[in-house]
């Protein structure tokens, strides 16, 4: 076993050329093929992902599952959609705050009845 600590593991996971290409060339060259990280590094990398995402989201408007929203989600949900539970949230969200909802999954959010959607990926 041949454990890759977590600055060798960033080097595969984000280097395409540089220190990464060399460490794949090595890697498939090594007589031992079995590659491990630890649980620690998975810890580090998820911790550097959710540092990542949260400044992302900090620069948006996170529109809240409020009270009219599960008002809608309660008729949406008795409605018996053929929807995904999460979708049918955001269709609340979207419905309780008379918002366009951008989307490329148009075909489920079709059924939404007074939904107004756009994909704007086409």
């Amino acid at each position: 076993m041949i454990i890759l600590d977590t600055d060798h593991f960033s080097a595969l996971k984000y280097g395409a050329d540089g220190p990464g290409a060399r460490l794949r060339r090595r890697m498939a060259g090594s007589r031992d093929q079995f590659f491990a990280v630890t649980v620690i590094t998975l810890e580090e990398q998820m911790r550097g992902w959710l540092a990542e995402i949260v400044r992302f989201f900090n620069a948006w408007e996170i529109v809240a599952f409020d009270d009219a929203a599960a008002a809608h989600s309660a008729v949406l949900r008795k409605s018996r959609l053929r929807t995904g539970t999460m979708d049918l949230k955001i269709a609340s969200i979207a419905l309780a705050q008379d918002a366009l909802l951008l989307t490329a999954n148009t075909q489920d959010f079709a059924r939404v009845a007074g939904l107004r959607f756009e994909n704007w990926l086409d």
